[in-house]
Order: C-alpha cells, then sequence, then structure tokens
C-alpha cells in the first residue's frame, strides 16, 4: 500500500502503470462520514480513541469496525479501482468476540468489503461489491469501468464488521475530482444498537438499515451498533454523548438487554445524552419480533415487558419536560411476515433491513424535518 491514514492528496499526482491515479478519501475534495472522530485521531474509528473512561473491552474493540461509513465525492473517471489493507484477515465466524445468539453467519461482502452507489443525492444506485479472496487481510479491486464520460456522483460504504487500517481510490488519470451533492441536512443521526444495528447479516454494506436511511434521508449516520455489546454502560454513553453537532439519537439497544438490564441503564444512558444535547431528539425504539416466540411464550413476553417499560419511560420523561423524546413500536419494522426476513430468526436479511428501513424512515423524516 503506497499511503497512510492520516497523510494528505498534495500536489500533481503520477498515473501508475495502469494509467490510475491514487487518492486518499480523507482530504478535500472527498467527503468522509462516519468518523466522527478522524479530523482529532486520524483512524478509521467510530467512537474516539480516548474516551472519559475505559470502554468495555468489547465495544472498544467493535469500535474498530467501519459500520456506517462512507466516502462520496462526484468525478467523469471511467473507473474506479480501490486498494484495501484490513485490519483483521478474518470472516464472521471467526470473530474475537461472541454474539449472545452465536456468529452472524454473514456474507465477506458484508463483513469486509466495500460497495458501490452511483447517483445523485436521494437517487443512488447499487453498482458493484469487493470481491476478494477469503481470509484476505488486503485486496485491490475494481468497481468501475465503463465506456461513457458523464459526472456521476459516487458513494463507496465501509464493510460492517472489520477495520480499515487504510483505502485508496484508483481513478482515471487527468478526470475532475469535485465534492459530492450537499447533504440535506449536515447533522448525523446517531444511533446506538446491537449487531442489527452494526449490520448483521446484511450481504453487502449498503444493505444495513443506516445506509439505506443515509440514502433515502440525504443526511449522514453515525452507525454505534456493537454486536452482542449494546448493554447501555454508562461508560458507553458518555462516549455516545461526545459526538458533536448531532441532529438525532436513536437508542436501539433492547435485544442485548434483559427487562432488568434495560430497567437498569436507559433512563441514565438518556440522562448522559441530555447532559450534553438538552433540545436534540431522541428516539427509542423496540426490538423487533423473534421466531424463536412462537414456540417460546416466555421470550414473547420479555420482549412485552421490554417494550412497555420502554414506552412508559418515554412517556414519563416527556410528563416531567422532556418534550424531544419519543418511542416507536419495533415489534412492527419487519410486517407480519418477520419469520422470512432474518438470517437465523434474530438478524435480518437485506430484505429485514429494507423493512426496517421501511418502517423507521417516517418517523426519522417526520423528527429531522418536521
Amino acid at each position: 500500500m503506497d499511503g497512510k491514514a492520516g497523510g494528505k492528496n498534495r500536489g500533481k499526482r503520477q498515473a501508475d502503470e495502469n494509467g490510475l491515479v491514487w487518492y486518499s478519501p480523507y482530504e478535500p475534495p472527498f467527503l468522509l462520514a462516519g468518523f466522527p472522530w478522524f479530523a482529532e485521531d486520524r483512524v478509521y474509528r467510530r467512537l474516539p480513541v480516548k474516551t472519559p473512561r475505559p470502554l468495555p473491552p468489547a465495544v472498544e474493540l467493535l469500535a474498530w469496525c467501519c459500520a456506517g461509513g462512507q466516502v462520496k465525492f462526484t468525478s467523469d473517471t471511467d473507473k474506479l479501482v480501490v486498494k484495501v489493507k484490513l485490519r483483521e484477515p478474518f470472516g464472521m465466524d471467526c470473530v474475537p468476540f461472541v454474539s449472545p445468539y452465536g456468529p452472524e453467519h454473514m456474507a465477506q461482502t458484508g463483513v469486509s468489503g466495500f460497495d458501490l452507489y452511483l447517483g445523485p443525492a436521494g437517487g443512488e444506485m447499487f453498482h458493484d461489491v469487493t470481491r476478494f479472496p477469503a481470509g484476505a487481510g488486503e485486496y485491490r479491486c475494481q468497481l468501475l469501468e465503463r465506456s461513457g464520460r458523464e459526472t456521476l456522483a459516487f458513494t463507496l460504504n465501509f464493510p460492517l464488521f472489520n477495520g480499515v487500517d487504510e483505502i485508496l481510490l484508483g481513478l482515471s488519470q487527468g478526470v475532475s475530482v469535485q465534492p459530492p451533492p450537499a447533504y440535506r441536512l449536515d447533522k448525523p443521526v446517531v444511533v446506538y444498537g446491537t449487531s442489527i444495528t452494526h449490520g448483521g447479516c446484511a450481504s453487502r454494506p449498503g444493505s444495513c438499515y443506516t445506509n439505506i436511511l443515509s440514502r433515502r434521508l440525504n443526511v449522514p449516520f453515525v452507525n454505534l451498533g456493537f454486536s452482542g455489546s449494546g448493554r447501555g454502560e454508562p461508560e458507553v454513553a458518555e462516549a455516545v454523548a461526545m459526538v458533536r453537532h448531532p441532529a438525532l439519537f436513536v437508542l436501539d439497544y433492547e435485544a442485548n438487554c434483559s427487562p432488568e438490564e434495560l430497567a437498569k441503564t436507559m433512563a441514565d444512558f438518556i440522562a448522559s445524552l441530555r447532559v450534553r444535547h438538552k433540545e436534540i431528539p431522541i428516539l427509542v425504539v423496540s426490538k423487533s419480533k423473534r421466531t424463536l416466540e412462537t414456540t417460546s411464550p416466555e421470550s414473547q413476553l420479555a420482549r412485552e415487558k421490554c417494550k412497555t417499560f420502554q414506552k412508559n419511560l418515554v412517556k414519563k420523561l416527556r410528563t416531567t419536560g422532556d418534550k424531544q423524546i419519543h418511542f416507536l413500536d419495533g415489534s412492527k419494522l419487519l410486517g407480519r411476515d418477520y419469520d422470512e426476513c432474518t438470517v437465523d430468526g434474530v438478524h435480518p436479511t437485506d430484505l429485514g433491513f429494507f423493512r426496517m428501513a421501511d418502517g423507521l424512515g417516517p418517523a426519522l423524516e417526520k423528527l429531522l424535518f418536521g
């Protein structure tokens, strides 16, 4: 690899033997989104390297996963090639942490791949996804080759369950590279949650519901889903609250908690957000249905208990003066045939993620834009 994170796109560039000029994605005119602390830490990480208190070990590890990261730009290039250096050469079943439901059995295109969308803001269309050998620690992949040279808007989505030490973008020599179309709102939606928010088990990054909603709403997202580790700890709440200038917080972490754990953490989590962000909307989302509920009345009862607790907590907070907190019943997100929307009875397929985006989109639209 011929560059390190922290460098700059400086000076006139020489093309390589294939006629490609290589760019780092973190300097203008490229827009890097989904990494709120990149300017300070110069690494692709979803939480700050230094936090007020040490993070739980699993969260500390998973913060290096790049779920929700994006690179956006506009160009008339007829080729796009990426060179990627991953943090870990593993597949999902080898991830060194354990979800409470076991490994997520994801395609490696979702775990360690980048995918490419083309088109104007709000109208992007999927084009291609990186392909590479199983267990590769580094790879090079062409994502675009075309005959035309019309100017297009590009969006690259980062891997969901792997970290990225380095990515370089290879564009044709002599092309124009310009900033992307403006976001409808440049403040991010911050989503805290579990493996589902994290992206398990999307087949590729663009199918994670936070990326779907980012395209549909044309707003940036910060994905703070932590597989098996969305437990609402106070030290994590403090770190989440450190995101600067958020437009909205979404709390969707019930799936990693028992009713008792949720009751112990959620009010304090919200209070931590309110220390820094007194007027920012917060949307609390209860979890979706599980196929286990068809044979386990206890599982359904626990979900209903958690939903009732969250709904009542939001009602109480609104009654005592917090008019910017809201509740959404997540049990309806996957629809009546929810059993067809998951890989393993828990984690959504691409269909499940699109159902989630369909259900969440109108609520977010209303909270963001009235």
